[in-house]
């Protein structure tokens, strides 16, 4: 009975971890910036981009979270299931965009410690990366990793949550707004909806998953509660902080430095404001860093059983050459962040083009399980989006080599 209980509680703390993992590599610093910049252009009409943004988050990640939960088998895996080959083009896009990225993480927690303790850009940077990389090194990495996460998420929220009540924000017009908007902004649903399910961050909560053993068609109840709960809570995230620096913009601030975030929330709660902006962006950077590290890597290792032996040296080599680039940089290559980005925006349809056509015509890597159609049709529907996101993706692409 022990015995089992035990199982119980560490497939329940794996699926919290999984929660988080996923809400926390999606609350990165580009996720703060973002919001940030679309609160200050669309003020509470950015509560409409929020709400249409969340509904196709969820429409997503049900699907990839059931097909992958059912299945028990990685994207990529699936990937090759269906088109030999597939699954390896999938493993190099999300790799390459999640070092990228990494790089930009581990820049935003060099900027957290610095508004925390005015600590320079590198030290900073290289202290965060060499926590992350223990983390991993520990006896426990996968349970040290769903704890880590889990607090830091629920910190971040608590002092957004704090910040947004003491800025004052016109709550009943955002809630206005929300559903009968001044006006849409359809680049924002594409930047936020490909900075919460775009590369990695698609894959991060449903991998921990299969990587703790919660998979099969008798965990669907769990998985799909979980998919949900994980945007949830990133759209709990989003919304707090908009109306955090809602406040602020209506209450006629201009925000004109170049961190507009840490501004906004020094105009909302002054010392203790700034002090609470870096402490939130460097839980988001370094959250960031260990969910980038972790899923890209997931990517890898079920190619041969040396990689999967060699799983813990490849995700603190991963930190370290993000950490490495930092250092050289002094910050993100822009050019490589924007190409990441517009890869990610390829990832999305392709990857779950894959797990779609996985759960419509595949049943038997579904172990026979019959998809809800339901399901399947609003999994077409976020497909198509994604597709239409994915063709703006390539003119950027295009756009750089020009």
């Amino acid at each position: 009975m022990s015995g089992t209980s035990t199982k119980t509680g560490a497939h329940r703390g794996a699926l919290i971890g999984a929660v988080f993992l996923m809400a926390t590599s999606a609350i990165g610093p580009g996720f703060i910036t973002q919001t940030t910049d679309f609160t200050m252009r669309l003020g509470a009409a950015f509560a409409f981009v929020i709400v249409l943004s969340v509904l196709i988050d969820i429409a997503v990640q049900l699907n990839v979270w059931r097909v992958i939960g059912v299945s028990g088998m990685r994207a990529q895996d699936l990937g090759n299931k269906v088109l030999p080959g597939l699954g390896y083009a999938m493993a190099v896009l999300v790799v390459f965009g999640g070092l990228v990225f990494n790089i930009a993480n581990v820049s935003g927690t060099s900027l957290g410690l610095d508004a925390l303790f005015g600590l320079d850009a590198k030290i900073g940077g290289t202290l965060s990366a060499l926590l992350a990389i223990g983390i991993f090194l520990s006896k426990r990495a996968g349970v040290a990793m769903d704890r880590i996460v889990v607090v830091l998420g629920v910190l971040m929220i608590g002092l957004t949550t704090y910040v947004a009540i003491v800025s004052d924000p016109p709550v009943g017009e955002a809630m206005r707004q929300a559903v009968l908007p001044d006006q849409v902004d359809f680049l924002a649903v594409t930047t936020l909806i490909g900075g919460t399910v775009g590369g990695y961050i698609t894959y991060a909560g449903a991998h921990r998953l299969v990587d703790a053993g919660v998979t099969g068609p008798e965990r669907i109840v769990d998985v799909s509660r979980s998919s949900v709960l994980s945007l949830l809570v990133t759209g709990v995230m989003r919304a707090v902080l908009f109306l955090a620096v809602l406040g602020v913009v209506a209450g006629g601030a201009t925000l004109t430095s170049a961190n507009p975030t840490a501004e906004a929330f020094g105009h909302a709660a002054g010392e203790i404001g700034v002090r609470a902006f870096g402490l939130i962006m460097w839980a988001a950077a370094i959250t960031s860093v260990v969910g980038a590290a972790y899923t890209s890597v997931s990517f890898l290792v079920t190619f041969s059983a040396g990689l999967e032996r060699a799983r813990t040296w490849l995700v603190v080599g991963f930190i370290a050459v993000s950490t490495a680039v930092f250092l050289v940089l002094d910050q993100a290559p822009t050019t490589l962040l924007v190409m990441a980005g517009a890869l990610n925006g390829l990832i999305l349809p392709v990857g779950f083009g894959v797990l779609l056509w996985v759960a419509a015509r595949r049943s038997d890597l579904l172990g026979g399980y019959r998809y809800p159609r339901w399901l399947l049709v609003i999994g077409v529907l976020a497909w198509l989006l994604s597709l239409y996101f994915g063709v703006n993706s390539l003119s950027a692409i295009a756009q750089l080599w020009q």
